[in-house]
């Protein structure tokens, strides 16, 4: 039986859909949401690449009973009280709220944002924006350099949900803009005011970005070529002399050999040799979370304290600021010509 007109559901079309994505976030500090929260992180292939056969015992025998303790409490250390979110979620929001507000002269583009892990989903995400007429739809992994145990990751999981549609949207996703001009700039940016507003001038500067395990690396990931050349152009760009800038790599996870040289052995060797004065900063992150609020500007300023080193500053991620803005929205609206 067919429906009349007048009942005939209205289905909005026309409109082109952009989805920021994030890494994720725990709901909450306590044990079960910080549980919830680590398995869904740590059962994606793209992230633990070993046999399930090996993985799955050390996951849920020993990882899910012992570490969300340990990891709520870090999550407790740098957790936005007045919001009840991490900062992760809190910064993304900002930033998909901004995007949406520097595009209002493109009326028919609706801005969203979701998490990888966690609440917003992605697939719940692109059911809203389907049902806002998002016949075309960007996913913009917010990773500047690509990984497959980042970017490949929220790529996998969109795909995951459009097998579960019936109608897909025509979509596009942003690759890795770890060279672009505007990132870079903006990183410089954000060095060189931070910089001004020290008490103190840094004899080492160290980009820090998030490792992976070396075999990645010898697959065929090519994060540690890109995270490489965003250091050199950042030097460039700053036009300082060779060695003030170094590159190092942190967020170790397991036995396994990773990215090297490592963040904090690498500033326990600076104080060591008598470097009294460091900053370090993220370029690999788009917001400051954990990693960055709790382990560079907390764990890793401690070490370098501890191994003899006297003033250490952390530098802000870009988060929602205006040149970190200012590097989403020119990517986004080059990716979205010939749709607009």
């Amino acid at each position: 039986m067919s429906l009349k007109p007048d009942t005939h559901p209205k289905i909005e079309i026309g409109k082109v859909g952009v989805l920021l994505v994030n890494l994720g976030t725990p709901d909450g500090t306590d044990k079960v949401s910080m549980r919830r929260y680590l398995k869904e992180f740590l059962s994606d292939r793209r992230v633990i690449e070993a046999p399930r056969i090996i993985w799955w015992p050390i996951l849920n025998g020993y990882i899910l009973n012992t570490r969300p303790k340990k990891s709520g409490a870090l999550y407790a250390s740098i957790w936005n009280e007045e919001r009840n979110e991490s900062p992760l979620r809190t910064f993304t929001r900002e930033q998909g709220e901004k995007l949406a507000g520097a595009l209002t002269d493109l009326p028919n583009v609706v801005v969203d944002w979701a998490m990888r892990y966690g609440i917003p989903s992605i697939a719940s995400r692109l059911d809203y924006l389907m049902e806002k007429g998002c016949e075309r739809i960007l996913i913009y992994p917010l990773y500047p350099q690509y990984s497959a145990t980042t970017t490949a990751s929220v790529n996998d999981k969109t795909f995951d949900a459009l097998r579960e549609m019936r109608w897909q949207p025509a979509l596009r996703t942003v690759p890795p803009y770890y060279d672009t001009p505007v990132y870079i700039d903006a990183l410089a940016n954000s060095i060189e005011h931070h910089l001004e507003g020290l008490d103190f001038e840094p004899e080492r500067v160290i980009c820090s970005y998030h490792g992976i395990p070396k075999s990645y690396f010898e697959k065929g990931d090519p994060y540690y070529c890109h995270c490489m050349k965003t250091s050199r152009l950042l030097n460039e760009r700053l036009g300082w002399e060779e060695g003030r800038l170094m590159t190092t790599f942190q967020s170790l996870f397991g036995p396994e050999e990773w990215l090297k040289p490592y963040t904090e052995k690498t500033v326990e060797k600076l104080a060591e040799e008598g470097v009294k004065n460091i900053a370090v900063l993220n370029p690999g992150f788009v917001s400051d979370c954990l990693e960055t609020l709790e382990e560079i500007a907390g764990e890793v300023a401690d070490a370098f304290h501890t191994a003899g080193g006297e003033k250490f500053s952390h530098i802000p991620c870009l988060n929602a600021s205006k040149d970190g803005m200012t590097v989403i929205e020119t990517v986004v609206r080059n990716e979205l010509k010939g749709w607009i």
